[in-house]
């Protein structure tokens, strides 16, 4: 099975990737190779990806995969967008950042609180890949005013999607893959990948 390295450390992350990846690659994190994180100095989630995967690239020597994702809303302007990790402030701090965007939105109707998942997908076969394959896939919802379900990660418990009348932190893991942004995104990359003879 061929070797590739997931730009990231986020273990909600290496999770979900190895989960829906399970049998066509074997996917390795950054720290499995000692890969060290570039900066994210994109503006947009498709440039942070890209930096990420040539990155991971090209000090892991192996092809690499890498996401950028977070959560739009649009009474906010787009934000967190590519801010959502670390919107409070430190990177990674899952319960600072949900409860920062629930502040932000305190005064917003019902009506107005929806948003969506974004996310940027970048597949590179080497570093300097000058056609990597790119997949954006979104995922709509509203945001909630408190949070509910124990799954999942990050904004999750707040995100409300309506064809399910749940949170995505009260999806099962095989449902939220099933239909979430990474979810889908990932399985157009899988198609990519084939048609490429790729996997």
């Amino acid at each position: 099975m061929k070797k590739i390295i997931l730009a990231s450390n986020n273990k909600g992350k290496i999770k979900e990737f190895n989960t829906m990846l399970d049998g066509i690659f074997e996917v390795v994190s950054m720290s499995d190779m000692q890969v060290e994180e570039a900066p994210e100095i994109g503006l947009t989630f498709v440039e942070n990806a890209l930096i990420k995967a040539r990155n991971a690239s090209a000090q892991s020597g192996i092809p690499a995969l890498a996401d950028d994702s977070g959560i739009v809303v649009d009474v906010l302007n787009g934000e967190p967008g590519i801010y959502s990790a670390r919107y409070a402030g430190n990177h990674g701090d899952d319960e600072a950042n949900t409860q920062k965007l629930l502040d932000e939105m305190q005064s917003i109707p019902d009506k107005k609180r929806t948003g969506r998942f974004w996310c940027a997908i970048v597949f590179v076969e080497h570093a300097n890949d000058p056609t990597p394959i790119i997949i954006q896939r979104g995922w709509e919802g509203e945001i909630l005013r408190e949070k509910a379900g124990e799954n999942g990660f990050g904004y999750d418990p707040i995100f409300y999607v309506p064809t399910h009348k749940k949170t995505s932190a009260e999806l099962s893991s095989e449902q939220k893959n099933d239909i979430s942004h990474r979810g889908k995104a990932l399985q157009a990359l899988l198609a990519e990948l084939k048609h490429k003879s790729i996997c």
